[in-house]
Order: C-alpha cells, then structure tokens, then sequence
C-alpha cells in the first residue's frame, strides 16, 4: 500500500493506482501532487515527474524545497517543456527531455527509462509519478490521441506497480472531455477554489478534506 499523506487525509491505495487531480485555477492541485511525491520520497520512494508545464529546474527546485533530505531522493523529471521552447538540452541521470508536449511517444519512452533505471539501477521498487498537466497535452492533441496515451501510460504505472497523480485544470474543459479521460482513473480527488479537497479513492469513503 502508498501512504498518500496528510493533505490526501492519509488515504492508502494499493500498487498500481492512478488518481486524477482536477480543479480550477489557483486551488492547489499541483501542490496535492507534489506533496504525494514528498510523502513517498521522505520514505525512500523514487519520484518521477511528467511536466508539460513548468521547466525541470522549477520542477527541482520546488520538490527539492519540501524534503528534509533533498540530497538522498531519488527524482527524474521528464521535461517536455524546455526543448518546446527552443532551448537545447541533454538528458542526464536526473531529466530527460521530450521535444514537446505534442511528442507522446518521446514522453512515453523517457518515462520508461526511468523506471527501467529506478528499479534496475537504483533499487527503487516502489515509485510515485505525476503528470502536470492532461491540460496542457490536450492543448496541443485531441481528446482522442490524448486518450490513448493516457491508457498505455497509465498502463505502465500499474504494471510497475507504482502509483500516478494525474492533474489537470477541470474548467479548461468541458464535460465531455472530463467524463472520457475520468475512465481511465482508479480515483479522483477535487480541488475547490478554497482550496478544499475532495476524495474518491478506491476503498476510501467519499470524504473532504479541509484546507
């Protein structure tokens, strides 16, 4: 089982969960995830980040600020940004990049590297993954093609027996788009704008949490 923390009211899910995170702007949603990842890391859990909104070095730089022990986590960041925005860039052990978020299929292999090196390299069994933002990839993609990759990243995350935080902006889209991609989730979790969060997790009674 992963210990999701505090801010998830300390829901426990099992290995190969994916949550989706959804709410409007300014309500914490990136926060959420990111304090799963810390809950995970201050455990030894290896963190991999899929952002198709910020650059790795803010990613870093954010994650990096909530640990106690920054130096021992195990992090990759999959940086589809960079790149996008016309700068050059080489992966190393900590980011790799795609060439931007329309590159499903570079973002899908440099996600597999990284679990392929957490577990054969690093000995890290047991991992937690976000993906900030399905916005943004529904940006650039239709619903359809954004469905399917979600359905075989999701995949990958079960079959590693890790769990994935999935965020995306709720009111950027419209029901539709939000009841399609919602099938592809175990659990969903709602941000309000006061910031309260709602749960539904598999074998965790629907509940708030407050802010």
């Amino acid at each position: 089982m992963y210990d999701l923390g505090t801010e998830f009211g300390d829901a426990t899910v099992d290995p190969g969960t994916n949550i989706l995170v959804a709410g409007p702007p300014l309500s914490g949603k990136r926060e959420l995830a990111m304090q799963a990842l810390e809950a995970g890391a201050e455990q030894g859990e290896g963190s991999i980040v899929v952002t198709t909104r910020d650059n790795s070095e803010r990613v870093l730089t954010d994650f990096r600020s909530l640990l106690t022990h920054p130096e021992d986590a195990h992090i990759g960041v999959v940086d589809c940004v960079t790149k996008h925005q016309g700068q050059s860039a080489s992966d190393t052990d900590t980011v790799k990049y795609a060439s931007s978020p329309v590159d499903m299929t570079g973002i899908g292999i440099k996600f597999s590297e990284f679990v392929e090196e957490f577990y054969r390299e690093r000995n890290s069994k047991r991992n937690r993954v976000v993906v900030d933002s399905l916005s943004t990839l529904l940006l650039y993609s239709n619903l359809q093609t954004v469905f399917r990759f979600m359905h075989v990243f999701t995949s990958r995350i079960e079959n590693a027996d890790a769990v994935g935080i999935h965020v995306i902006e709720s009111t950027a889209h419209d029901e539709e788009t939000m009841n399609t991609l919602i099938q592809l989730f175990d659990g969903v979790v709602r941000t309000d704008e006061d910031r309260s969060v709602t749960l539904q997790l598999p074998g965790v009674d629907t509940e708030a949490v407050e802010p």
